[in-house]
C-alpha cells in the first residue's frame, strides 16, 4: 500500500525527524524527568508525548486544523493556552526546592497516581503546543498531495507518533542513565529549575509571536 508513495514518506519522515530532535518543551519535560524521576517515569511520559501528537495528526486528517489556522481567534486563543501552561510548568519548577533526590524517588515508589500524571504532562505539554498545529497542518498540505488515499495518510499519522515516543523513550533513556543521573541527582532542584527557565523562554517566545501577530 506504501509502496507508491514511497517518495512522500521518506521526505515526510526526514522532516518530521529534523523537527521532533531540534529541542522544544517536550525535550525540556524529558529530560526533566529523566533526571528527577529516573527511566520508567520518563518514558510513561515519552508515551504521553506520543499520545499528544496522535490528537494533532487526528484533527489535521480530518480538516479540523485548516479551521484552527484559519481562525484568528481560535489560533490566538491556543497560543494563549499553550503559553499559560508552559509558564505554570516553568513556574513550578522555579520553586523545585532542595529535597529531591531520595526523597523524590520516595515519593514515586509509593505514588500510584505518579505514573498518570507523567503520562498526562507529556500529553498535555505537547497538546497544548500551538507549533504542533502548524507543523502538521503544513506536511500534510505541503508535502502529502490531495491525491494520497486517507489510509496511507493515517499511516503516516501512525508512523510520526510511534517514531516521536520511540524518539522521546531513548532521550530518556540516554539521560537516565547512572552516571548522568548520579553527576545530576544532588542538585536535582538547581536543574529543574532550569528547565523552569528554559520552558518560560518558551512561553515568552509564544508571547511575543501573539504580540507580533496584532501589529
Amino acid at each position: 500500500m506504501i509502496a507508491p508513495y514511497i517518495d512522500e514518506f521518506l521526505i515526510l519522515t526526514l522532516i518530521h525527524f529534523l523537527a521532533v530532535i531540534s529541542p522544544g518543551p517536550d525535550f525540556a519535560i524529558v529530560i526533566r524527568q529523566s533526571i528527577s524521576f529516573g527511566r520508567k517515569t520518563a518514558i510513561i511520559t515519552s508515551l504521553g508525548i506520543g499520545a499528544g501528537i496522535s490528537v494533532h495528526v487526528t484533527y489535521t486528517l480530518l480538516g479540523i486544523g485548516i479551521i484552527i489556522t484559519q481562525s484568528e481567534t481560535a489560533f490566538m486563543f491556543a497560543k494563549i493556552v499553550g503559553a499559560a501552561y508552559l509558564t505554570y510548568l516553568g513556574i513550578k519548577l522555579l520553586g523545585s526546592k532542595a529535597a529531591t533526590g531520595a526523597d523524590e524517588q520516595i515519593k514515586v515508589d509509593t505514588n500510584k497516581n505518579h505514573h498518570r500524571r507523567a503520562f498526562m504532562l507529556g500529553f498535555m505539554t505537547n497538546l497544548l503546543n500551538p507549533k504542533a498545529t502548524l507543523f502538521f497542518l503544513a506536511i500534510f498540505t505541503s508535502i502529502v498531495s490531495i491525491d494520497t488515499p486517507l489510509g496511507v495518510q493515517s499511516f503516516y499519522g501512525f508512523w510520526i507518533t510511534v517514531t516521536t515516543a520511540l524518539w522521546f523513550s531513548l532521550v530518556a533513556i540516554l539521560f537516565s542513565q547512572p552516571k548522568v543521573r548520579t553527576k545530576c541527582v544532588d542538585h536535582g532542584y538547581l536543574f529543574e529549575r532550569v528547565m523552569g527557565i528554559v520552558l518560560l523562554i518558551f512561553a515568552v517566545k509564544l508571547g511575543v509571536d501573539l504580540i507580533w501577530q496584532d501589529l
